[in-house]
């Protein structure tokens, strides 16, 4: 049913359906509009993966639009929205394979402990009785032939070991209570998949282990793990891309420097000199101001109203010590008087 809707909106459009009503208020579905799969566009969807097996997901409830997708493909923005794309598949993948790692988990535990070995039946009274008469007798030889051994007694020694090899038989044969043992069907091993987590028969028939891997559920989880290496490796290769880039872009920045060593040395003799010039500067303006500081406070020391009698009297002092008014008098004292 699925399959004949898809197909019907690929051929007429998902508003075939729609009255004029509707079609108003209608808003067309674009490849980045949030109600289509961004898995779908990207790679893969899980939910279409494990359809009607054991890991079934269910049905996605995103659109998934062959037409959408392809022309997700032509548009320009393809390539910066297939990483955003992928990176989402590549959790979602994610998430899967830890779920099922945990289900493989648990399954290698149930098999150890079906593998555990099962403790033979109890003996009767008659055959343990029987076996301590045995191991009895073994003792005894053994210690035996130890002493024949430091004796030097070899080819004795020899003949008790045989007679110790016939009782370890019959000790055998009594833990084995002989032909009263039931008869126990040996139990079929069961093998766990790796990749998808199913329980096989171990050393099955190739028609079902063939059977198995062409499976839905084991192609399922083996695109899954595909794509999360793959994916992983590609990122690990950008980064490297992007580090020896940064390197090589390092690289030739260190060459241009050793090759053109005068021109950086005379930038950075050029910037000390401004730094000079510039301090220099600042010198000299703090130097004048502090002048100009200096004969605002003087002037101010000489009072406001009373700055103008000091510098009148410094201008009589100055004038009373003028040399051509005192050689004047002197002139004037010398000269012999006119006559009128």
């Amino acid at each position: 049913m699925d399959l004949q809707r898809a197909m019907l909106d690929e051929l007429m459009g998902a508003d075939r359906n729609l009255t004029e009503d509707e079609r108003k208020d209608y808003k067309e579905i674009t490849w980045d509009s949030k109600e289509v799969c961004p898995y779908y566009m990207a790679r893969f969807c899980p939910h279409d993966l494990f359809v009607n097996t054991k890991s079934d997901l269910g049905a996605c409830d995103r659109v998934h639009d062959p037409k959408l997708k392809e022309s997700f493909e032509k548009s320009p923005r393809h390539d910066k929205f297939l990483l955003k794309f992928e990176s989402e598949l590549a959790q979602r993948c994610d998430k899967l394979v830890m779920d099922l790692d945990r289900r493989v988990r648990r399954g290698r535990e149930r098999l150890a402990q079906d593998e555990e070995p099962v403790p033979p039946p109890p003996l009767s009274a008659e055959k343990s009785e029987q076996l301590a008469v045995v191991e009895e007798k073994i003792k005894n030889l053994l210690g035996q032939v130890e002493a024949l051994g430091e004796a030097g007694k070899v080819d004795e020694a020899q003949a008790l070991m045989k007679k110790v090899d016939e009782l370890n038989v019959e000790k055998v044969l009594i833990q084995a209570q002989g032909d009263k043992l039931p008869l126990v069907l040996p139990e079929k091993k069961m093998a766990l998949c790796e990749i998808c987590g199913s329980f096989l028969v171990a050393n099955d028939a190739a028609e079902r282990t063939q059977s198995h891997i062409t499976g839905k559920q084991h192609l399922g989880y083996g695109l899954v793990r595909d794509f999360i290496s793959e994916y992983k490796e590609a990122r690990e290769k950008a980064k490297e891309e992007e580090r020896l880039a940064k390197e090589k872009e390092a690289e030739e920045r260190r060459k241009q420097q050793e090759k053109e060593p005068d021109r950086s040395r005379r930038s950075v003799s050029g910037e000390r000199d401004r730094y000079q010039d510039r301090d220099r500067d600042r010198e000299r303006d703090r130097y004048r101001d502090n002048g100009r500081s200096r004969e605002r406070n003087g002037r101010n020391r000489d009072g406001g109203k009373g700055s103008r009698n000091g510098r009148d009297r410094y201008y009589d002092r100055s004038r009373s010590r003028s040399p051509g008014r005192h050689s004047g008098r002197r002139r004037s004292s010398r000269s012999p008087a006119r006559p009128y």
